[in-house]
């Protein structure tokens, strides 16, 4: 979640227990009675809105950690792409060569 949707996301909230108020006062609660239930109504769906995060957090589903993984996988094939291609490019010797540099860098 971007800072930006995160105010738009806590001014919504307050909104709505603005509205909550009007509406608990609209079907006949008190004033007082109108608030409690109106926080009674934000501080639910807040609880709710927290275990989805730790839910999400625990299982991974994060959004910075999809974008990560997203941006990992088109690296590693975009990369590799590349390697070969220049790997493709180089000569016989040149190839040899290289092979054997890796060979010797990261023995079995």
């Amino acid at each position: 979640m971007t800072r930006g949707t995160s105010l738009v996301t806590g001014l919504i909230v307050f909104l709505l227990g603005g509205l909550g108020y009007l509406g608990f006062r609209s079907i006949g609660f008190e004033h007082f009675s109108a608030g409690i239930a109106s926080q009674a109504i934000l501080v639910l769906v807040v609880l709710i809105w927290i275990a989805s995060y730790l839910l999400r957090a625990m299982t991974g589903q994060m959004t910075f950690m999809e974008q990560r993984r997203r941006y990992r996988a088109s690296y590693a094939g975009f990369t590799g792409d590349i390697l070969q291609k220049r790997f493709e490019m180089m000569g016989p010797l040149e190839q040899e060569d290289l092979l054997k540099e890796v060979r010797q860098a990261f023995p079995d």
